[in-house]
């Protein structure tokens, strides 16, 4: 239900950006929201304040008055805060956040790629695979990078619903199938 909800908030948001009138681009505001995500979570007091149902929302919508200008949110941030305090919805500005982000990808023509593998890897290899997978989708390809030491080798992409093992431990998986058949 809360991720459901927090797609709505993202979509609005979304409209709001992409409205011929915006004075702030897609960018801006995930960065603002990604700013105001990381001080409640560094910050138990301005979390309390944000989440406690004791604080009224007037109290609430001061704090972020305040923070707008060190922290150079936009006017429209601002306003969403405002909004996502008073429908007591603070609580779900990370999965907000990051819907929000899927929705910009998807108007932009950007497809997301997972990536766990074994160890770190290099920034020239982790540029080889995102124009291989550029080339393979026929879009820009923005990738999450994880080290999974479980994998033993290789990596493991998820790219959408699709799920690419490469792994020495999918492989190994794969060998042990073929030998009980």
């Amino acid at each position: 239900m809360s991720l459901a909800v927090a797609k709505q908030y993202a979509q609005a948001l979304a409209d709001l950006v992409f409205a011929p009138n915006s004075a702030v681009t897609a960018a801006q505001v995930a960065d603002q929201l990604r700013s105001i995500e990381e001080l409640t979570r560094f910050s138990a007091e301005l979390r309390t304040i944000l989440l406690s149902p004791a604080v009224p929302p007037a109290r609430k919508r001061s704090v972020i008055a305040r923070l707008t200008e060190p922290l150079g949110l936009a006017r429209l941030v601002r306003n969403f805060l405002f909004v996502v305090i008073d429908r007591r919805r603070i609580a779900l500005l990370g999965p907000i956040r990051e819907a929000f982000e899927r929705l910009v990808d998807e108007r932009e023509g950007i497809v997301r790629a997972q990536v766990r593998a074994a160890g770190e890897l290099r920034p020239e290899h982790r540029a080889r695979l995102e124009e291989a997978l550029g080339r393979l989708t026929g879009r820009q390809v923005r990738s999450d990078y994880a080290v999974d030491e479980e994998l033993l080798g290789g990596l493991v992409l998820r790219l959408g619903s699709t799920v690419y093992d490469g792994s020495l431990r999918g492989r190994l998986e794969a060998l042990r199938r073929r030998l009980a058949e």
